[in-house]
């Protein structure tokens, strides 16, 4: 939004704005935030910064956690869920004493990445276009003890409202895509939402209900570059959960909430752009695609198992990556196929518009590390010339859930949980460390702190293990 502070500092006066917010992101890919009067709102911030605590959010160890936060002024926007005026600026974090950013920080990983690309003269740009998939429930209530285990969402569009009487507009199991109303119980809250990201400066395509029954939406944006997609999401799940809070309701974008239904993924649109060119578009290529977007896909796909531990590094994603309920568990890629891991959009066949999406993806990602990801494995398909086709990962443009167990079990399978996603990481990131883009203490870091999360469930007992063995 500004090129320069003075721009900033002007706007900030001439509009009345009383507080300045300055958000940034975890280890985990969660915000934080610290707020500043208008008043402290001065040429110094650009250069000395806010200091906090990096150990507190992943980033640092607890002995060398001082870090301090710099605004990126290009970001800023009003922020309406304040009674006050209140104007936000995301931030990157950068070293303390010599205010040089700091290597591991995930918007300064995500903004290296695209540096490396540039630096290979592969492309100018990456454009991303992410989809945004989440629930909304009306009630939320968990409960996890020595001696208890249990959680309970509600939803008042789910089909289980029918014993408590109403008016019968109700939703069946999978049976919510694009409802209209009065089943569509959410229609002016998903319009509320994209309003006000069209007022901060998100463009929204569209909006509907998705699959899920009991309160599953999506919210699309057209493709942005790689950070102003990362910046994006941020705001689109901020967004999301804070019009949902202020109406009385809760929304997750966690990948499975609910037991048989639809999951949340959150899939990636992808395309390389070249002296204002589609780097991706042959108007004789499969799908309308090239040579160098078929390397591309080759990179992601043999890294694929790698990938998930960025792109899918909770329990929870696995869950929602099971055959059936079209989220994808097999590396082939596709035209128009929604099980495959790589799906080319048959529409998407125009200079300016081909591209692919990669669909294993899931919101409980970092989003700056998991757009860093996959661009770093489809430059290293780019820079080895890893032709999917000959590596085995189709195209496949049939079902693959009707074929043989024989026919399947030669289709290349992603990980089937966390752990073998993290074993992949440990056997595959060489690609990852190229260009200096990530290290291999935060990858280890990221493995360990991601172990931790993957045995806090597997030990603990499961309710549905009660049921299932206490009479033994």
């Amino acid at each position: 939004m500004f090129s320069d502070f003075e721009a900033a500092r002007r706007h900030i006066v001439d509009t009345g704005v009383e507080m300045v917010d300055l958000k940034f992101t975890d280890l985990a890919g969660r915000w934080h935030h610290v707020t500043i009067p208008a008043s402290q709102f001065k040429e110094e911030l650009m250069r000395d910064g806010v200091g906090f605590d990096g150990s507190s959010v992943g980033l640092r160890s607890v002995k060398s956690g001082d870090m301090v936060l710099l605004p990126d002024l290009a970001t800023g926007f009003r922020d309406p869920f304040w009674d006050s005026h209140c104007f936000s600026f995301i931030c990157s974090a950068y070293e303390a004493d010599t205010k040089q950013p700091f290597a591991r920080d995930p918007r300064n990983i995500a903004r290296r990445a695209e540096e490396y690309m540039r630096e290979l003269g592969v492309a100018d740009e990456s454009w991303w276009g992410p989809e945004f998939e989440f629930y909304v429930f009306d009630q939320v209530s968990f409960d996890n003890g020595v001696n208890r285990a249990s959680y309970r969402v509600d939803s008042r569009e789910a089909l289980w409202q029918s014993a408590a009487g109403g008016l019968g507009h109700l939703i069946p199991v999978h049976g919510g895509y694009h409802v209209i109303p009065p089943k569509d119980q959410l229609y002016n809250l998903r319009s509320e939402m994209s309003l006000e990201l069209e007022k901060i400066g998100i463009e929204v395509k569209y909006h509907h209900h998705e699959v899920g029954g009991p309160g599953q939406c999506e919210i699309e944006t057209p493709l942005m570059t790689l950070l102003r997609a990362g910046d994006a999401t941020q705001i689109v799940k901020y967004v999301a959960k804070m019009v949902a809070h202020r109406r009385g309701q809760a929304v997750t974008f966690m990948p499975k909430p609910l037991y048989g239904e639809a999951g949340n993924g959150m899939h990636f649109h992808q395309q390389l752009r070249r002296g204002g060119h589609n780097a991706f578009y042959s108007p004789d290529g499969y799908g309308k695609l090239s040579e160098l977007a078929l390397w591309y896909i080759g990179g992601l796909l043999h890294h694929g198992p790698a990938v998930l531990a960025f792109t899918n590094p909770s329990t929870n994603s696995y869950r929602r990556l099971v055959p059936g309920f079209e989220a994808p568990v097999n590396c082939f890629f596709s035209l128009g196929n929604r099980s495959a891991a790589i799906r080319v959009p048959k529409y998407a066949d125009q200079p300016d518009t081909a591209r692919f999406e990669f669909r294993p993806p899931d919101a409980t990602c970092n989003v700056y590390l998991a757009l860093a990801v996959q661009l770093m494995a489809g430059l290293d398909g780019i820079r080895q010339r890893l032709d999917p086709r000959q590596l085995g990962f189709g195209p496949i443009d049939a079902n693959i859930f009707t074929w043989s167990e024989a026919q399947r079990k030669a289709v290349k399978p992603l990980p089937a949980s966390l752990r073998e996603a993290l074993e992949a990481l440990e056997r595959d990131h060489e690609f990852l460390l190229a260009g200096e883009v990530f290290d291999e203490g935060q990858i280890a870091e990221w493995v360990r702190v991601k172990y931790d999360e993957y045995y806090g469930v597997r030990n603990r007992p499961h309710p549905f293990e009660i049921e299932l063995y206490f009479d033994f």
